[in-house]
């Protein structure tokens, strides 16, 4: 077993600990592996041993790996920050965009997704924490925006993400998720049928999972610490 994929194990046991730990299916709980700034060796050898979802946040070099990985037939994530004049290169290369805050960006995505693929799938990125050099629409807004997303064509919208302020400590760190989590179940109780909530990373994984994600972002415990891109 090679040291990456011995890191990915690690993890795929963390998040079935996390999950038996709170009384949830760990089949229930999903990995995107966040190769962002990795090299296309590193994402191939992590493919390998058995993952297939990948998250980026930068455009054209997600989208140098989605052409040089097609032949694996790999999930690909964005879920970095969406600029107007990439959407047309999200929506041609991506399976999913975790990271819409704004009705337009969400309406381009919709106008470029090229009829021959599957509608994109897409979540609402929402600033839980309040913090200004963060992403994401404030909880308040967070409705609205979702109705309008759900009915836009060539989009499915599967649920909310969110990257709160670091914190250390486990309760602390289960508060943002915690309302993560309510406004998700707002919108489905007003009639949005949704399946994905993306939150948690390689630090609070646990915290995540126990106040229900469906999706856990982890990279440098994969991968180790980040490259700069």
């Amino acid at each position: 077993m090679t040291s990456l994929s011995a890191k990915l194990q690690a993890v795929l046991a963390q998040i079935a600990g996390a999950a038996r730990q709170c009384g949830r299916d760990p089949g229930d709980v999903r990995l995107v592996a966040v190769s962002k700034t990795w090299p296309v060796a590193c994402i191939r050898e992590v493919a390998l041993a058995g993952q297939t979802a990948f998250g980026e946040s930068f455009v054209q070099e997600g989208i140098d790996k989605v052409d040089q990985l097609r032949s694996l037939a790999l999930d690909w994530h964005f879920i970095g920050s969406v600029q107007s004049n990439k959407t047309r290169s999200l929506a041609e290369n991506f399976n999913w965009v975790h990271s819409v805050d704004r009705l337009r960006i969400a309406e381009r995505l919709a106008e470029q997704r090229p009829a021959s693929l599957p509608p994109l799938s897409v979540c609402v990125q929402v600033n839980v924490s309040g913090e200004a050099s963060k992403g994401g629409v404030l909880p308040a807004e967070v409705p609205a925006l979702a109705q309008a997303i759900a009915a836009l064509p060539n989009l499915r919208l599967r649920g909310l993400m969110a990257v709160p302020a670091r914190s250390d400590a486990f309760l602390e760190q289960r508060r943002p998720f915690r309302l993560l989590r309510q406004l998700f179940e707002q919108l489905q109780a007003d009639g949005l049928v949704l399946d994905t909530l993306s939150m948690g990373m390689s630090h609070d994984l646990d915290a995540a999972i126990a106040e229900g994600a469906t999706v856990v972002r982890v990279g440098s415990a994969i991968f180790g610490e980040r490259h700069k891109a």
